[in-house]
C-alpha cells in the first residue's frame, strides 16, 4: 500500500485463524487461541433451507523486501457460525516514521478475531470493525475488509479501503466490491489518528449465497496484480480452497514482479492520468507493470454444513 493518511484500546480470547508477521505480535493475538490455514465452519441442522458453511484456503506472499518481517498484512478466519474472515493491509508510509505499518493491522486483526463472538457486535462486520478498531492503540492505519456468512446463506461484508472481494458462480463473478480512495493510490483506511476513516465509512454489503459459489478476498496486492477473468479461470482449475488460494497468491506474486505485464494497477494509473513522458509515447510506449506488494488471498467455498469436519486449530506465522 502507499500512502498514509493521518484511533485507540481491549483483549479477549476465542479460537480462530489468524496470520500476522512474526515481528513482536500484539498482546491480543498471543492471548487469543488461533488455528491454521486452512479451517471449515461447523455444522447444524434441523432447518427447512440446508444451511452453508465455508471451507477456507489463505495463502500469503509478503513484499520481497519484506519478506524477513513477515510483511504488514495480516489476517484471521474462523468458523464461528457459518464462517468469519478478514483482511487487514497495514499502510507502509508510516515506515518513513519509524513506525512498523504491521502492527497497526497485526492488533487489529487480532482484536477483530477475539470480537466475533461479542454480544454487542451482533453478527454485524461493521460494528466488529469499529469495536477492533477503538481497541487498537498501536500507531499506524491499514485498510480493512470483514465478512460474516449467516448459515441461511447471506453473506455480510464491510469493507474500509482497496482490499476486495469477489464472489464466483458457474464460472462468472456475481459480485465485486469496489476500492474507496482519496486519489489514486490513496485509499480509505482506519487509523490511529483521529484525521482519518471509521467503521461508518465502511462500504457495507449483503450477497445471497449458494452452496457451490467461490469467494476470493484479497489485499490490493491481489487485485491490482490479477484480473477478474483470471481469478475465474485459477479457480476452475483447483478442487480445493487451499490449492486455489495457493496458485492465486503465486499468479500475483509472478505478475508483481513481471516489468512487462499490463497489470489492472498500470491500467488503472493510466487512467488517472499516469503516463511514462510524452516522448516515449511517441515511440510507442506507455507506463506497464506489476505493482510488487504483500498478497494476501483468502478463498472460500460456499458448502453445506453437514459436509463439514470438524475444525482443527493451529498457528501460522
Amino acid at each position: 500500500m502507499a500512502k498514509a493518511m493521518m484511533r485507540l484500546s481491549m483483549t479477549q480470547c476465542c479460537r480462530f485463524l489468524l496470520h500476522c508477521s512474526p515481528a513482536r505480535p500484539p498482546i491480543a493475538l498471543r492471548r487469543c487461541a488461533i488455528s491454521k490455514r486452512s479451517c471449515s465452519a461447523s455444522a447444524s441442522s434441523h432447518q427447512i433451507r440446508s444451511e452453508v458453511s465455508i471451507s477456507f484456503g489463505t495463502h500469503l506472499i509478503p513484499h520481497p523486501s519484506k519478506a524477513d518481517k513477515g510483511g504488514e498484512d495480516a489476517f484471521f478466519v474462523s468458523n464461528f457460525n457459518g464462517g468469519v474472515f478478514a483482511i487487514a493491509d497495514g499502510v507502509s508510509g508510516w515506515a518513513v516514521r519509524n513506525v512498523n505499518p504491521a502492527l497497526f493491522s497485526q492488533e487489529l486483526m487480532a482484536n477483530a478475531s477475539c470480537l466475533v463472538m461479542d454480544h454487542e457486535v451482533n453478527y454485524n462486520p461493521q460494528i466488529l470493525l469499529g469495536k477492533a478498531h477503538a481497541a487498537t492503540s498501536s500507531i499506524g492505519s491499514a485498510t480493512a475488509i470483514v465478512a460474516m456468512l449467516e448459515k441461511n446463506g447471506t453473506l455480510k461484508l464491510a469493507n474500509v479501503g482497496d482490499c476486495g472481494l469477489r464472489v464466483l458462480r458457474k464460472g462468472e463473478v456475481i459480485f465485486s466490491t469496489t476500492p474507496q480512495e482519496h486519489y489514486f493510490d490513496c485509499p480509505y483506511q482506519l487509523s490511529s489518528q483521529i484525521i482519518g476513516q471509521t467503521y461508518r465509512d465502511a462500504v457495507v454489503s449483503n450477497v445471497d449465497l449458494l452452496e457451490g459459489d467461490m469467494i476470493v478476498v484479497g489485499s490490493d496486492g491481489l487485485f491490482d496484480n490479477v484480473f477478474d477473468h483470471e481469478i475465474v479461470s485459477t479457480i476452475s482449475r483447483f478442487n480445493t480452497a487451499v490449492e486455489a488460494a495457493k496458485a492465486l497468491a503465486d499468479l500475483a506474486c509472478n505478475h508483481s514482479m513481471d516489468a512487462n505485464f499490463d497489470s489492472p494497477y498500470s491500467l488503472e494509473a493510466r487512467n488517472k492520468g499516469f503516463d511514462v513522458p510524452f516522448w516515449k509515447k511517441i515511440l510507442g510506449k506507455k507506463l506497464i507493470g506489476g505493482k510488487p506488494d504483500d498478497i494476501t488471498v483468502i478463498v472460500g467455498q460456499v458448502v453445506s454444513s453437514a459436509d463439514v469436519l470438524e475444525p482443527s486449530e493451529a498457528f501460522q506465522g
